[in-house]
């Protein structure tokens, strides 16, 4: 059954690779001047491990564990995704230009599964972003950065200086949206990752808070 619903999900995101996603535009925003010539999240900087309970909905299959991500270097982490039993389902290395796989569950070794667990943690993990132009709107201040094709924009909670939303775009559609609850820099308490063009939904939830 497990290796049924994998393979549904592979036949699935292969299919909606076809499909495109919304252009995405800011709306009832005013620009503003350069303040900052970069900004970062911050959320996975500890050397402290971070570990989550995750949910993946991918279509309709659901998957649960445990995922642990841990920063080996400055420029790198380590995550591993785990069952609720405690066995291993992946475990790799990743930073923004690199990806070492040091084990996947066969079940899970198809290209296009790693490819998407490659990017989604790429973008997610991705630390500084070089500004570009500057927003507010009445809750936020937001920072577009451009990286080669690649744009994101950064809301910034203006009561609390916290990064609270990522939207990463690609040729000027949206790709992902990464959303995070918490209270201070160095560490999300929940994160909700949703894919625009696939039926893909991640959600990450506290159980050892790093200091």
């Amino acid at each position: 059954m497990r290796r049924l619903l994998l393979q549904n999900s592979v036949y699935s995101l292969i299919f909606l690779l076809f499909v495109s996603c919304k252009t995405y535009k800011l709306t009832d925003v005013k620009p503003v001047s350069n303040s900052e010539k970069t900004v970062e999240n911050l959320y996975f900087s500890s050397s402290e491990d971070y570990v989550y309970k995750c949910q993946m909905d991918i279509y309709k299959n659901h998957v649960s564990g445990i995922l642990i991500l841990k920063k080996i270097n400055k420029t790198a982490h380590r995550v591993v995704l785990t069952s609720d039993f405690g066995n291993k389902l992946i475990d790799f290395e990743i930073s923004n230009d690199d990806f070492k796989l040091n084990y996947v569950l066969p079940d899970l070794d198809k290209k296009i599964v790693i490819n998407f667990l490659k990017n989604d943690f790429q973008q997610l993990l991705k630390k500084e972003y070089p500004v570009t132009e500057s927003f507010e709107n009445e809750n936020s201040k937001i920072y577009l950065s451009k990286v080669d094709k690649k744009i994101y924009y950064l809301f910034f909670n203006k009561e609390n200086g916290l990064l609270k939303q990522i939207i990463y775009t690609k040729n000027n559609k949206e790709k992902i949206d990464f959303t995070f609850d918490a209270k201070k820099h160095i560490f999300a308490d929940s994160i909700d990752l949703q894919h625009k063009d696939f039926k893909i939904n991640i959600k990450l939830f506290q159980i050892t808070e790093t200091e």
